[in-house]
């Protein structure tokens, strides 16, 4: 096969930083996962090393690390058509990681905005945590990645990773792929059910704003019949003055495949409680079978381990053969074999 006939490789990972992914992690990168499996050559890795460069807890992390596999399995991420695995049991990760290192300026560093905001939020502030888009451009180049699912958030990581791939081609050879974004269709942000005008997520929202995909499904129910609106009453996209129906409103139109103009026709005159009440049935819908399934693979760890090495090790596989060529071009010794 030529470099022309094969699918594009595509590489994403995700932090195991909680104890359930939300619904801004799905419609916002895990739903764009699952769609790339079918024209792309996929790589999946859930990130544990990356998750180590604030304070936690060893055994938490390591649950938290197979709850996020298994969360992956259940929303249709498939063994059997995209590698799935944890990043710590690929060494070559961190051993690229120190290559790079060693070819960014500190400057470069220094200005990924990213450190200031979270290192802003640390009492400790680790060196781990400084040259964190060093392994995030290692986790993309070890793989001859092609492509990279990316939002506005990531796209500095990103513009890292082809420089330091074009900058060692440069100086030492051609060794790495420079890979391209891969703009994924545009989702509106989705924000705090209960204040719509911070973005869910899993620090900063309450306990209500917050919508966890492995949530009983009465749980979600309750979060959405209870999520904040207005006292006007009227079904209407409207990010100024009505941001927490227009928030549902991108939900729902997200999650139920459909569009907003479609659901201000199809509320008008109805007030919240039939709006609501048939978006807490959509999602519950959606939802609700994925937490089933999480809990099916957790019972099974032999599986799910079996699942995760397996993809281990067809990683390392493509893994190794970067590695062999960076440290030839570098110039060290080979890694001695196991």
């Amino acid at each position: 096969m030529t470099t022309a006939d094969r699918k594009p490789r595509v590489f994403s990972g995700i932090q195991p930083t909680s104890d359930s992914f939300h619904l801004g992690n799905y419609l916002g990168a895990l739903r764009q996962w699952v769609a790339l499996q079918d024209d792309s050559d996929a790589l999946y890795c859930v990130v544990d090393q990356h998750a180590i460069t604030v304070d936690h807890d060893p055994k938490v992390l390591h649950e938290r690390s197979r709850v996020s596999a298994a969360q992956l399995l259940a929303l249709g991420v498939d063994p059997e058509r995209c590698i799935l695995f944890i990043q710590s049991q690929v060494p070559e990760h961190a051993m690229l990681a120190w290559i790079l290192g060693s070819e960014t300026g500190m400057g470069e560093a220094s200005r990924m905005t990213q450190f200031k905001d979270k290192s802003a939020k640390q009492e400790r502030t680790t060196v781990g945590l400084f040259t964190y888009p060093i392994l995030m451009a290692a986790d993309i180049l070890l793989y001859q990645t092609d492509q990279v699912p990316v939002g506005e958030d990531q796209r500095q990581h990103l513009e890292l990773s082809r420089d330091l791939a074009g900058r060692f081609n440069t100086t030492y050879g051609k060794t790495f792929i420079v890979p391209e974004p891969y703009i994924v269709k545009e989702t509106a942000t989705i924000k705090d059910l209960s204040d719509p005008e911070k973005k869910m997520s899993k620090t900063s929202s309450g306990p209500r704003g917050c919508l966890y995909l492995l949530d009983d499904a009465n749980v979600m129910r309750k979060k959405i019949k209870s999520a904040v609106t207005d006292s006007e009453a009227q079904v209407r996209y409207d990010l100024e003055h009505k941001p927490g129906v227009s928030n549902l409103l991108n939900i729902y139109a997200a999650v139920g495949d459909t569009t907003v103009e479609k659901l201000e026709a199809d509320y008008a005159g109805k007030g919240y409680g039939d709006f609501k009440g048939d978006l807490a049935e959509v999602v519950a819908e959606a939802f609700g079978p994925v937490a089933v399934k999480t809990r099916e693979y957790l019972a099974d760890k032999a599986e799910l381990d079996r699942i995760l090495t397996a993809g281990a090790e067809k990683a390392r596989h493509l893994a190794t053969r970067t590695i062999d060529k960076a440290y030839k071009k570098i110039g060290f010794y080979p890694p001695a074999a196991l």
